[in-house]
């Protein structure tokens, strides 16, 4: 599945790097993130909980990222394995200043499987699109709340 869009995000560029580098906000912006744990230079050790549907479970995997060029662009790869099935992801992410803000480019290549991947195509690409929806609006409320202090 092909995931591809384009958020603007109100800060920027360089703030908009610090908050995605940092573990404790990703924890707080990625929905059903419960901890990441640091496995090594920019790798982490991730514990999820998400649910598609009736389909619902917890996923152990990792998170890293790669092929950093600060505060332009990297690669997220995420990969993840629990009751209902796998997930692995690449993401490319690039940052564009844009006045006072940052828009924030993201293309992704997802595979999931096992039970999870039942539910059919058009309800993976619907529930991917809520997720990533969670996932802004929570880094923009990080965004607003890193600019006032």
């Amino acid at each position: 599945m092909k995931v591809e869009g384009v958020r603007e995000l109100p800060a920027d560029r360089q703030r908009v790097w610090g908050l995605l580098m940092d573990p404790a906000v990703l924890t707080r912006c990625i929905p059903g993130c419960e901890r990441l744990e640091p496995m090594g230079e920019n790798s982490y050790k991730a514990v999820l909980k998400i649910g598609i549907a009736a389909i619902r479970g917890s996923y152990n995997g990792t998170v890293t990222m790669s092929d950093l060029n600060a505060p332009k662009s990297y690669k997220l790869t995420v990969e993840g394995k629990g009751t209902p099935g796998f997930v692995r992801g690449v993401a490319s992410i690039t940052l564009t200043q844009e006045g006072g803000s940052t828009d924030f480019r993201y293309s992704a290549d997802v595979q999931v499987g096992g039970l999870i991947a039942s539910v059919g195509q058009r309800m993976l690409q619907g529930m991917a699109t809520t997720l990533l929806h969670q996932f802004f609006e929570s880094l923009n409320r990080e965004v607003r709340s890193s600019a006032s202090t």
